[in-house]
């Protein structure tokens, strides 16, 4: 179960595609805030920083050209043996307008992290926001 940040009830959550609307103000424009949450162990090791930056340069960035944000961070998971495992990860954040391309886009790159560094999931969390106009 290495690299699964996600129970069943976070993936029926983040996946429904429900979010409420915020309550922007008049010089405000909602928008959507999604984070990534990618762990980084693999069958074969680790995902290394080499590989990392790769990702985000060939799957990543083209799907979101115009800025993101992303850090490393350490995690923790249960395992089916009621174990805390931890991990090393990497939290990916891109603020943006909603619409039917994101969406497939932020479905694309889960799946491509989840075949190239063979991991069971990726946690995804939408938030409404508001952003200065």
């Amino acid at each position: 179960m290495k690299g699964a940040f996600i129970s069943g009830a976070f993936a029926a959550l983040s996946l429904s595609g429900c979010v409420s609307s915020p309550s922007c103000g008049l010089a405000e424009t909602p928008v959507l805030l999604n984070t990534l949450y990618f762990g980084t162990a693999t069958p074969e090791g680790v995902v290394t920083p080499e590989q990392w930056k790769d990702f985000l340069n060939e799957i990543v960035t083209p799907r979101f050209p115009r800025g993101l944000t992303w850090w490393e961070a350490s995690g923790q998971w249960q395992t089916a043996a009621g174990m805390a495992q931890r991990e090393a990860s990497h939290l990916l954040q891109v603020v943006h307008s909603e619409n039917q391309d994101n969406a497939i886009a932020f479905h694309e790159i889960i799946n491509h992290y989840k075949t190239r560094f063979h991991q069971e999931a990726v946690l995804w969390v939408r938030t409404q926001a508001c952003v200065p106009r």
